[in-house]
């Protein structure tokens, strides 16, 4: 699904590669309101990560030593992200670079280990598949898959990135193919690989996962160094923990002050919010996002546990709710496309198996959002547990029926669609490919990694 969603805004973005992405496409391609809609849907999500993820940080580099507050720390970080993205896309970049680096070398360290745990190198004896027989895999069955699918998605959310960045990117209509069709390498190396690892070491009755309670101590990667017997473990997998939430808060940020500067461009939101400084980083949208995020953060103060559940189904239904809205935007844009007769060769990347990769990733979308509040209604219904798997669709709605009845607004006729306005050219394509030709090979070889 996600590597589906990946090209079908690859197609856009490198064809039309704007602020705002796919908020701004919305607007463009199918109805003003589902663009205001989704733009501050996206927005949200993003500002209540930061909040998420700032709180992760304060908590975890107390793990070591409570030399200060959790309110404390919050406040350092979200002013060292706050100077980050003030200084604009370039120092953002870099830094983002370098922790992407450094991510996928642990990942690759772990690997090996867990590799050696499970065939016995490591730990002393053989585990193999056993845990796989007892106590079995998949507990609770279809309804607990169902139940984490949302979990899950909240791990990828982030992805759909790339498209965000694309306005402010050297050579879109080569970069951004690229990250798309690396996507699905990443996905099964980084990603699948690794749970399937974790889940050959670990069985899930492991009462270390059981008593879980957010400390580093408990990370399924600790234990598997544990297993290994290498007894720092805990203190890598911190680092890393710490560097990897940063790393997220300082993303999200970013996207929060592009998502505003986008909507501004549009006539979305105020005008004032797409102000730029000598960096060229929109800098009220900077600062409103990061203010916005870290009274998230202070709200968490009276019950840590009670707002991350609430964090967490925000911006996991809202993030999936803007992966629906990409591929509905993209069926537009292709219908669009067709009905005013222009040539698919006029795109610089087309989406992978179009309309299915739209459609299948419609329906996965529309069953997750919907069926992830399942456990609301067994035993019995649970009004606390309905409010919070399904608060996050109370804004979209708002934003989306508000601006309709307030503006009026109605669906851009296909014929009407504006594909000139911000596209690529034919020239620009082939002056891409010759800026990329000159790279030396040791570079093209770590921008496929990265």
């Amino acid at each position: 699904m996600v590597y589906c969603l990946m090209t079908c805004l690859g197609e856009m973005a490198t064809y039309m590669p704007v602020s705002g992405s796919f908020n701004h496409y919305a607007a463009r391609f199918v109805d003003p309101a589902l663009g205001f809609a989704l733009g501050w849907n996206y927005w949200l999500s993003w500002a209540v990560t930061i909040a998420a993820e700032i709180s992760a940080a304060a908590t975890i580099i107390n793990w070591w030593k409570p030399v200060l507050p959790d309110p404390a720390w919050s406040t350092i970080f979200v002013l060292l992200i706050l100077s980050i993205n003030l200084f604009g896309v370039r120092l953002y970049g870099e830094l983002e670079y370098w922790f992407a680096i450094l991510k996928i070398l642990i990942v690759i360290v772990f690997i090996i280990i867990g590799i050696c745990v499970t065939t016995g190198g490591l730990g002393g004896h053989v585990i193999g598949f056993q845990y796989w027989k007892d106590p079995g895999p998949f507990t609770g069955g279809g309804l607990g898959t169902l139940n984490v699918l949302l979990s899950a998605g909240f791990s990828f959310m982030g992805t759909e990135i790339v498209g965000i960045t694309a306005g402010e990117a050297k050579n879109p209509t080569k970069t951004v193919p690229r990250a798309i069709k690396n996507t699905f390498w990443r996905i099964v190396f980084f990603y699948i690989i690794t749970i399937f690892l974790l889940g050959m070491c670990i069985p899930y009755t492991n009462p270390n996962l059981a008593n879980a309670d957010g400390d580093p101590g408990t990370a399924s990667f600790t234990i598997v160094f544990t297993l290994a017997g290498i007894e720092v473990g805990a203190h890598i997998i911190n680092v890393v923990i710490l560097i990897s939430v940063l790393s997220a808060a300082n993303s999200s940020l970013y996207t929060c002050s592009r998502t505003l500067l986008g909507l501004a461009k549009d006539g979305l939101a105020p005008k004032w919010l797409g102000r730029m400084n000598r960096w060229g980083s929109p800098y009220i949208a900077v600062l409103v996002s990061s203010i916005v995020g870290f009274l998230c953060v202070f709200a968490s103060i009276y019950s840590a546990s009670v707002a991350f559940v609430w964090f967490l189904s925000i911006t996991a239904v809202s993030g999936f709710i803007s992966w629906w809205g990409i591929a509905v935007v993209h069926i537009r844009f292709r219908r669009a496309f067709k009905a005013q007769g222009r040539e698919l060769s006029d795109l610089p990347y087309r989406a992978f198996a179009y309309p299915w990769s739209a459609i299948v990733a419609i329906v996965l979308t529309t069953f997750i959002i919907l069926g992830q509040g399942y456990s609301s209604f067994t035993p019995q219904f649970d009004a606390v547990k309905f409010v919070t798997s399904y608060i996050g669709l109370v804004p979209v709605t708002v934003w989306y029926l508000g601006y309709k009845i307030i503006k009026r607004s109605k669906v851009v006729p296909l014929v009407d669609v504006d594909f000139e306005t911000g596209r690529v050219t034919r020239l620009d394509i082939e002056k891409d490919k010759e800026e990329d030709e000159v790279l030396p090979w040791y570079r093209k070889a770590l921008a496929w990694v990265v």
